[in-house]
């Protein structure tokens, strides 16, 4: 399949004042046009948006050309007509386009509208240079890159000379070949052509052929410059020729000669432009006593069924005309001789053949054969040839291979060391065997082969590949042996990475639980464990399952990632796991951001109030002989990743009996202050918790990898060159997977799409977050409290109900954010731990794919919301609310449920897939509405009103809903919204009647119970 071409292009950076700012100046996009020249256009950040039929903020063309340089000095300036997605008059910015100050987006529908875009156009000669150029000066649209990407594959086709010589229109053109993997390939290109590239209004299919078309056309010229094909001279065959070659594609002729020609080449290749059969080639191995006779028959084999095949003789017996393949062959000698000779070009060892009048078969030694199958036979595939080579080639037994087995160290007379003591440092003794599949080789028989110098033996009565390089090593591991650190072992054994003497590994053994572990059998073995006596509550099937994992990775001594996908219990699985310490073993330090200490504190005493837990955090913190005293009395020390990473030193003192990161996507780039702290802390077990283990890059993984099992994926620099680059770069397969059997035993993932995990899930997961509130939050707090009772108290009747009630709104406001409480429009980011919280809930929402509805009853909050959301994540929000026609309305939720406002329109598809994130206020939003897409819905605030609120979360848990949803009720911790939270969660039975009808309950309350109610309770700020 095409590489991700809708990733996001590289932002630009320049060094302000105030530090490096981020932006993307021009955003360049590609189409290929009607007239058969690629269309370049791009959108300027910098140019405000006007309403105008002219794009409002297209760059002119002069601007594309003067940040292109050279590249698009042919380019010619012209205007073209796109359909482009616009709502409420305007055309929506592209992904790509990141701007300082993002327009506030409107609530109108979003639907295709036409817009006159300057464009650049080049001809294909000039488009193949640039797309094949590419450079950072300027940020690349999707369709830029895919365009790029069509032009790579244009080129490989003229280097593997997948290209026909055509007539068309009068003039000379060069043309792909599309067979099998070729043709899928351009398939796929097709279906993976970006929406800005259709803005024109053709289909996929028919845009991708065009470019390819031209663009092989424009390599295959590239590729002759300086060669002239040869023709005779004043013949129409001579001036197609040379029109083939050159610049000047116009073939100088009448219209009749012209028509004869297009028709004898189109007769002449036929066959090759419809793929109908393609040479093939098969290698036969030699009879027993004959071992140096090896042969490569000839054959003409149907490129869309490979089965069918007709044999070089048979060909040759016919007499003009063959009914063969399950088709007619006009010419099946021609066919065959042309298919020779272009195979020839990559395997001249054919040449011999074509000596002959006619080439059925070629004899080969057992050198050439060899030869055949190491070089000859790949480049034939790869060039759309058919090769059909003996069952043994290629199977892991066909080539001599090493073992390694290992054992624990004998600690004691009658005793073996686990890993446990020091984990992924432990040693192992090891020793190497030699085997060619399942037979092991003596070191005597080893030499005797390597007398034989020769290539492919047979062994056993089978042939199998001898390397002399392979032999020289294998005698050289066999004496040896010694120790190793279980790490290496693991990297080893899981990777099956080649020795560096370039012997391929076949198997890595170990004995007892490790060996489980590299045989990939572990999770098999893994006894169930019931959650410990100081753990109070149920574990659901695989939430024992993921505790039975960790277990088991601690006896090994061996860290893990937990994974698990949001809304799985990755927090009550630690706990299990931690109740279960013995009070000897030591702490555990528990990292986390700041916004989750409070959570973990009151999870713990939920869970397992048993633990005790300290919390490391703040101005006052412990230190010192403090410090150690306070661990010396915890079971489990929670601290902040900023704080970790300034008292570094007085952690690392600490023999701590496990580390846990959670939301250890906080540590994914190495290179900060903070990870490189948090990897260093010393400790026996290492645990961490995310639900992105990769975000963006495969250095996120590393990183995180590296804290839970260090060592295991090598250095920073080594895991780059081996990992990061080849799959990320290359879509290296064979890397991948090999990354994936390293990293896999130590990721537990389970998703809430799994069938086993989904049948343990209730339809609907309720759940209350806790956030903290910051410290400009808390002032805010305490001086709304000082100055509203202080009014209360002098008031009553209807005054004192009215502020009562003010009181408790302008108290919300300040847990939702300070910028609404002052209604001021200052920046959102870093002051609000709702909006901490509610950004880290998001992050995983996103990163799976998944959809969420944002409530709150404030419209102006919503506003804000809607704004800083997207800008922090680059997507579209949506919101909803009472002044939103009921038209617009319509339109918003049909987009979120994956419909199209106008699916008729040109260029559009039904089923497209909607914005990921939905503000409503719940006025507006909570009743009357189907939005089932969402599976995650989130009360940034409360009404305090059950039935409201179950209103507005049924707008996606309802009829039509086919995964569970995930509920999320945000509170303040140590505010009234957790006191009142608390009181209905003490009176369920009075529930209805104490807060059916909102807040007005608490004008009722005397002036006491308001001022303890509202006052701030310690732990409230964590900062």
């Amino acid at each position: 399949m095409p590489p991700n071409l809708a990733s996001a292009a590289a932002p630009f950076r320049r060094l302000t004042p105030s530090g490096w700012q981020t932006w993307t100046v021009l955003v360049v996009h590609a189409l290929w046009l009607p007239t058969g020249h690629l269309g370049l256009w791009a959108e300027d950040s910098t140019v405000r948006a006007r309403r105008t039929k002219k794009h409002p903020f297209a760059a002119p063309a002069d601007t594309i050309a003067a940040a292109l340089g050279d590249a698009v000095a042919k380019g010619s300036h012209a205007t073209t007509t796109l359909r482009l997605p616009s709502s409420g008059g305007r055309p929506l910015d592209s992904p790509e386009l990141v701007r300082t100050d993002p327009p506030a987006r409107r609530s109108a529908a979003v639907a295709l509208a036409p817009w006159l875009v300057p464009t650049l156009e080049l001809d294909p000669d000039a488009a193949l240079p640039l797309l094949r150029g590419l450079d950072d000066r300027v940020a690349h649209g999707s369709s830029l890159r895919h365009a790029a990407e069509v032009a790579a594959f244009a080129a490989d086709l003229v280097r593997r000379g997948r290209v026909l010589p055509t007539v068309t229109d009068g003039a000379a053109a060069w043309r792909p070949l599309l067979t099998g993997a070729d043709a899928a390939w351009a398939r796929a290109l097709a279906a993976a052509l970006p929406p800005a590239a259709r803005a024109a209004g053709e289909n996929p299919g028919t845009l991708v052929g065009g470019m390819l078309d031209a663009l092989v056309d424009a390599a295959a010229r590239t590729a002759l410059e300086g060669v002239r094909l040869a023709g005779g001279r004043g013949t129409i065959s001579g001036s197609w020729l040379g029109a083939l070659s050159g610049r000047e594609r116009h073939i100088d002729a009448d219209a009749s000669a012209l028509a004869a020609l297009a028709e004898a080449v189109a007769e002449w290749q036929r066959d090759a432009a419809g793929g109908a059969v393609r040479a093939c080639f098969r290698l036969v191995e030699p009879d027993e006593e004959e071992v140096q006779r090896w042969r490569v028959d000839f054959s003409l084999q149907a490129a869309d069924e490979p089965s069918l095949v007709v044999d070089a003789e048979k060909v040759w017996r016919s007499r003009g005309a063959l009914r063969a393949l399950a088709r007619h062959l006009d010419a099946p000698q021609e066919t065959l001789l042309t298919e020779l000779g272009r195979a020839s070009r990559l395997w001249p060892e054919l040449d011999d053949a074509l000596r002959t009048a006619k080439p059925s078969t070629l004899d080969l030694d057992v050198t050439g054969a060899h030869r055949f199958l190491r070089e000859g036979a790949p480049q034939l595939h790869a060039a759309g040839f058919g090769v059909l080579l003996p069952t043994w080639w290629g199977r892991p037994g066909s080539k001599l291979g090493a073992k390694l087995r290992a054992r624990g160290r004998r600690s004691a007379p009658g005793t073996v060391a686990t890993a446990s003591a020091v984990g992924m440092r432990s040693l192992v003794d090891y020793q190497w065997e030699l085997a060619i599949g399942d037979e092991s080789l003596s070191e005597k028989e080893l030499r005797e082969l390597a007398k034989l110098k020769t290539p492919l033996v047979r062994l056993r009565g089978q042939w199998v590949e001898l390397d002399a390089k392979h032999l020289a090593a294998g005698l050289k591991l066999l004496k040896s042996g010694g120790e190793m650190s279980v790490g290496e072992l693991l990297h080893l054994g899981l990777s099956m990475e080649d020795d560096p003497h370039a012997l391929p590994i076949q198997a890595v053994t170990a004995d007892g639980p490790l060996g489980d572990l590299l045989a990939g059998e572990a999770e098999r073995h893994l006894e169930p464990i019931e959650p410990p006596p100081g753990f109070v509550g149920t574990l659901r099937p695989y939430q024992k399952r993921g505790l039975s994992w960790l277990t088991f990775l601690e006896t090994l001594g061996l860290g893990g990632v937990l994974a698990d996908s949001m809304g799985l219990g990755k927090t009550v699985q630690l706990l299990a796991l931690m109740a279960g310490d013995s009070a000897e073993v030591g702490p555990t330090l528990l990292v986390c951001p700041m916004s989750l200490v409070g959570n973990w504190e009151r999870e713990a005493a939920k869970f397992a109030p048993g633990l005790r837990v300290h919390v490391h955090h703040g101005a006052e913190r412990a230190r010192g002989a403090e410090f150690a005293a306070a661990v010396r009395e915890a079971d489990v020390v929670v601290t902040t990743y900023s704080v970790a990473a300034r008292d570094a030193e007085a952690l690392g003192e600490i023999a701590w009996h496990r580390v846990v990161v959670d939301e250890a996507q906080a540590i994914k780039n190495a290179a900060t202050r903070q990870a490189a702290a948090v990897r260093a802390l010393p400790a026996r077990h290492r645990v961490a918790v995310t639900g992105t283990p990769v975000e963006n890059r495969l250095a996120d993984l590393w990183s995180i990898m590296d804290f839970a099992n260090p060592g295991l994926l090598g250095a920073a620099s080594a895991f780059k060159k081996k990992y990061a680059e080849p799959v990320e770069r290359h879509g290296d397969e064979e890397a991948a997977a090999r990354l994936r059997r390293i990293t896999g035993p130590f990721v537990l993932r389970r998703l809430k799409t799994d069938k086993t995990i989904i049948s343990d899930l209730p339809e609907k997961l309720e759940m209350e977050v806790l956030c903290n509130l910051t410290g400009e939050q808390a002032s805010l707090y305490q001086a709304v409290v000082d100055d509203m009772i202080e009014k209360i108290e002098r008031s009553d009747g209807i005054e004192r109900r009215g502020l009562v009630l003010a009181t408790m709104s302008k108290l919300k406001q300040v847990c939702n954010h300070p910028a609404q409480f002052l209604h001021d429009d200052t920046r959102l980011a870093g002051r609000s731990g709702k909006l901490a919280r509610l950004e880290e809930i998001l992050e995983e929402v996103l990163a799976a794919g998944e959809r969420a509805l944002l409530f709150t009853q404030y419209a102006e909050f919503g506003g804000m919301l809607r704004a800083h959301l997207s800008a922090r994540f680059g997507r579209e929000v949506l919101y909803l609310h009472g002044g939103v026609s009921k038209k617009d309305r319509d339109a918003m939720v049909a987009r979120f449920q994956g419909r199209l406002a106008d699916p008729g329109q040109t260029g559009s598809s039904q089923g497209e897939t909607g914005p990921p994130l939905f503000v409503l206020s719940l006025k507006a939003g909570g009743t009357g509405l189907t939005l089932t897409a969402a599976n995650h819905v989130v009360h940034v605030d409360r009404w305090w009103n059950p039935a409201v609120e179950d209103q507005a979360t049924d707008r996606a848990f309802r009829i039509g809903q086919r995964r569970a949803v995930q509920v999320r009720k945000f509170v303040c911790a140590g505010t009234v919204e957790e006191k009142i939270a608390g009181m209905i969660r003490e009176k369920r039975g009075l529930a209805a009647k104490i807060v059916g009808t909102g807040e007005q309950w608490l004008t009722e309350m005397s002036t006491s119970d308001l001022r303890r109610l509202f006052t701030l309770e310690s732990g409230a700020v964590v900062e």
